[in-house]
């Protein structure tokens, strides 16, 4: 019997797992840790695992250290704390959100981490799993991939917060032995996505009848992961993974903005007068890409769900 303390599961890649896990693996409790913020939605979370035995909610801002102590402490009562582990999800995300107000990312992804790992050497649970972003590496040229010892060198407030707290995690097992794993995937793609994301922005628009804004140096490149190969991996490292290893999470599967905007053009039968050319962002990278093949051989994870497949079935449901 295990007990997994998960923060931040009402989110969209968050509650995606745990509608996935929970059913799974009934003997194991999963607690749900969150203060269900603008992107944070109760409703992410499907009835059937909302009624599981093996389900717990708590609603708690991670800022309220003692709070947060406070249900540790429920939890772990008359049990072995070798037998509970944490996966740290929550997070600010929005690059744009970031640029506007650095300090909320800060305080956020920094400190509530720092929160966080305080409490899980106070009481000396398992493992920490930190879940972290290809964002904190760098600009890449097209030829190029990040692997796992690429330098951290981040552009923007939110990659940097990100950063940051991948330091600390690394900070605190060298400092006081802390048992982590941390995971760094790219883009993640439906279902439960919040609405300011790209593609349910887009479909949103077109939906509306609205014109679609993209960046004049319309090349930027991203690749686009299915949330359930994430999670699938995210699983693999947190049960199966050494100690102290870090792992990249990647489809392979590069699309510039321009064109997931021409794909949903065409999906939704509009022409190209629907696109309007807008000034760049501060700082945008050009291209994240990152190199899977350590996972790949080491737990024998790969991705399975096309993108190609997956989006006409996104934009249905949209519709």
């Amino acid at each position: 019997m295990k007990k997994i303390f998960i923060t931040g599961w009402a989110w969209f890649i968050w509650s995606n797992f745990l509608n996935r896990f929970v059913k799974k693996f009934p003997e194991i409790d999963f607690i749900n840790l969150d203060f269900l913020t603008y992107a944070g939605k109760l409703e992410n979370i499907s009835g059937e695992v909302k009624n599981a035995k093996n389900y717990f909610f708590e609603k708690v801002d991670i800022w309220e250290k003692n709070d947060l102590e406070k249900i540790f402490e429920k939890y772990s009562k008359n049990f072995e704390t070798k037998n509970i582990w944490i996966i740290h999800f929550a997070a600010e995300t929005h690059v744009d959100n970031s640029i506007k107000n650095p300090k909320i990312f800060v305080e956020t992804n920094v400190v509530w981490t720092q929160n966080l790992l305080d409490l899980h050497l106070k009481f000396w649970f398992w493992r920490f799993h930190h879940i972290s972003t290809d964002e904190v590496y760098w600009d890449l040229p097209n030829w190029w991939f990040f692997t796992e010892e690429t330098p951290l060198n981040p552009s923007s407030p939110y990659s940097a917060s990100k950063a940051s707290s991948d330091f600390l995690v690394k900070a605190y097992w060298r400092t006081f032995g802390l048992n982590y794993t941390i995971s760094r995937c790219s883009n993640n793609y439906w279902p439960n996505q919040d609405s300011e994301k790209l593609i349910p922005h887009f479909i949103n628009l077109l939906k509306n009848n609205k014109k679609l804004t993209i960046y004049w140096d319309w090349s930027n490149i991203r690749d686009w992961l299915f949330v359930d190969d994430h999670n699938d991996a995210v699983w693999e490292i947190f049960t199966r993974a050494e100690k102290w290893k870090i792992y990249n999470i990647w489809w392979n599967n590069e699309k510039t903005n321009l064109e997931i905007s021409k794909i949903l053009l065409k999906e939704l039968w509009k022409w190209e007068e629907f696109l309007d050319f807008v000034e760049d962002r501060k700082g945008h990278d050009k291209r994240y890409a990152i190199d899977a093949t350590k996972i790949k051989e080491e737990l024998w994870w790969s991705p399975k769900v096309s993108f190609e497949e997956w989006i006409k079935r996104i934009i249905g449901v949209y519709l």
